[in-house]
């Protein structure tokens, strides 16, 4: 046991884990929208934006960490991918906070119809894209690091 957890620790990457927790509650969030459009099953959408919110609240576990990883294992790197994520993360975040602020203002903004509803959804659709980017990237940047650590220079440099 005590093999396992000093290999976990010298493991360990906290943005990895980070990020791909939120990665993997967007996509569900927008499955568990179109099941609450399909039945009108308000319970899908309640989980909906529990999901929204779980996600914004780990969002910033996620944003710094990467800053952090970025300013220790890139050396602050100019690469433009590093830009995309920084602005696709705050994107994100901007995207989940707008899912809670309607969600607090309209009780059941799908059955308020409208503008309301389309704003609502589509803020909640738009994030998949957006996690989609985010882990393209990601994916980018860990096979960058595998090619060097393969080539025998140290990740990042």
């Amino acid at each position: 046991m005590q093999n396992f957890i000093r290999k976990m620790h010298g493991t360990f990457i906290f943005h990895a884990v980070s990020s791909h927790f939120v990665n993997g509650l967007v996509p569900v969030a927008v499955l568990f929208l179109v099941l609450s459009l399909i039945t009108t099953d308000p319970c899908f959408e309640r989980t909906v934006i529990h999901l929204i919110s779980v996600a914004a609240l780990a969002i910033p576990l996620s944003f710094f960490s990467g800053i952090r990883d970025w300013r220790l294992k890139f050396h602050r790197g100019k690469a433009p991918i590093f830009y995309h994520k920084i602005r696709l993360s705050l994107l994100l975040a901007l995207l989940c906070t707008a899912v809670m602020a309607i969600r607090l203002t309209w009780p059941d903004p799908l059955a308020a119809g409208g503008g309301i509803a389309w704003l609502y959804g589509g803020c909640i659709v738009l994030t998949l894209p957006v996690v989609v980017l985010l882990g393209h990237f990601g994916g980018k940047l860990a096979s960058m690091t595998r090619q060097k650590n393969i080539a025998g220079s140290e990740p990042g440099r």
